[in-house]
């Protein structure tokens, strides 16, 4: 079972507006290095879900397991360098959940669920299916399970928020090659089906309720052939939302000129 480590540092007082991010950073040591606290600092989120961070705490300098003015929470995967997830927040959530409660999805570190007043907001890492595609079958339980515990919480009556790299491309719109990559794991059938079962479910991708025609619109390209400036990309990482949280949300955006990371930022505006 995943553990986790709870680092905390003063509470903020509430403001109107909360910014939110989410940000697979493809190895947090790496974007550290990279400048990853200097643009924390700038950006000054209120939370901060973070993918792949592909270490345990311990390794981490203080400053960047704990920065200033920052709660921080951490789900870290058995195997070393690999997965990960944590939660930078300068509110104190009302109570933290490491996994879904599944060993051999909590074993990898892939969700961190974080309860507040207004929402309750489950950042997540989800599997790659592989070239091979030996791990999309894993990848379709992960995704079931996941969307178990979001319908647990809005049985609840909780508004439920989730951000994460979903590593699945809905549709042709969020892909620069969609042709080509028909039987890619990313762009599957059955992978872009669960997130038709969402929104048939009431969950609202937020970018696409802002900006439903926006083409160009990536936040994950691959190293190789200068994909990224050339802007061949994916739409893997996204903030869905339950019907009932759509009503405080007034924007969602992509940030493709935050380097670091093979991925970039995605992020939520919601008005508490």
């Amino acid at each position: 079972m995943t553990k986790v480590a709870s680092l905390q540092t003063c509470k903020l007082a509430p403001h109107l507006m909360l910014n939110l991010y989410s940000w697979n950073v493809n190895g947090i040591r790496a974007a550290h290095r990279k400048g990853f606290l200097g643009w924390l600092t700038a950006v000054s989120p209120d939370i901060l879900c973070v993918q792949e961070t592909k270490c345990h705490p311990d390794q981490l300098d203080a400053e960047l397991r704990q920065p200033d003015g920052y709660h921080s929470y951490w789900a870290w995967a058995e195997k070393k360098g690999y997965s990960g997830v944590a939660l930078y927040s300068k509110r104190e959530p009302l109570s933290i959940q490491i996994g879904l409660g599944i060993e051999k999805f909590d074993r990898e570190g892939r969700t961190i669920i974080a309860e507040y007043d207004a929402f309750v907001l489950m950042g997540a890492y989800f599997p790659n299916g592989r070239r091979d595609h030996l791990r999309v079958p894993y990848k379709m339980a992960y995704k079931k399970a996941f969307l178990k515990q979001c319908n647990t919480f809005v049985a609840e009556g909780k508004r439920v928020l989730f951000c994460g790299d979903v590593n699945t491309a809905h549709r042709p719109i969020d892909l620069a090659r969609p042709k080509s990559n028909k039987k890619s794991t990313g762009f599957l059938p059955q992978e872009r089906a669960w997130i038709d079962e969402l929104l048939a479910q009431g969950y609202v991708d937020t970018f696409r309720h802002f900006h439903p025609d926006e083409e160009g619109a990536y936040s994950w390209w691959s190293y190789m052939r200068g994909a990224r400036a050339r802007n061949v990309g994916w739409r893997l990482d996204y903030f869905f939302a339950s019907a009932n949280g759509m009503p405080f949300i007034t924007d969602a955006a992509i940030h493709p000129e935050v380097t670091g990371s093979d991925h970039c930022p995605v992020s939520l505006q919601f008005s508490t």
